[in-house]
Formats: C-alpha cells, structure tokens, sequence
C-alpha cells in the first residue's frame, strides 16, 4: 500500500498533468476560432460533419495505439468539438454543452 507521501506525489503529477490538458484545450480553442474566422472569410459552414467524424476517429485510433479507452476518448472528443464548433460560431471557450457536467 503506498503511503500519504506517495499519494501526494501522485495527485501532485495528476495535477501537472490536468494543467497541461487545459493548456492544450485553450490553444485548440484559439486555434478553433482562428479556423472559424477562415471558413467565414471562404464563405464556408462552421458546422462540418464529415470532418468531425474524421477527428473524433482519430482520436480514438490513437486511443487504441497507446491503450486507452477508446470509448471514453471517443466520447471526450465529441464534447471537445462541440464546444470548440460553438467558438467558432460565437467566440466562445470551448466548453461542454449547457448542462453537461464536468
């Protein structure tokens, strides 16, 4: 059994790592709005479902290589994209959908 000390360690690496995630997040947000501001310029939907599908499988593909849950990334990444399409629409953050919990 690990000690005190050594879940210490742990939560402290796990919120390292949730910085990082957020981090990551915020620049697929600047990155969302900027391919918003682009489909505008070109005249194109923001919604486009072939090319959200295509993301989302991705992710769960590389899911499958390195051995993480597949379904849950899958999962995931849909609200990922959901929240990242209402930036694009609305200059939003990328958040989970009204409701949805945390």
């Amino acid at each position: 059994m690990r000690s005190a000390a050594d879940l210490a360690q742990l939560r402290e690496a796990i919120a390292a790592v949730d910085r990082e995630l957020v981090a990551l997040l915020a620049r697929r947000r600047a990155l969302a709005r900027a391919i918003g501001r682009a489909k505008a310029s070109a005249g194109l939907p923001v919604l486009d479902p072939a090319r959200e599908v295509e993301v989302v499988r991705r992710a769960a593909a590389w899911a499958r290589e390195l051995g993480a849950d597949e379904e849950w990334v899958r999962a995931l990444f849909w609200q990922i994209v959901a929240g990242c399409r209402r930036a694009q629409r609305e200059g939003e953050a990328c958040a989970p959908p009204s409701g949805a919990s945390a």
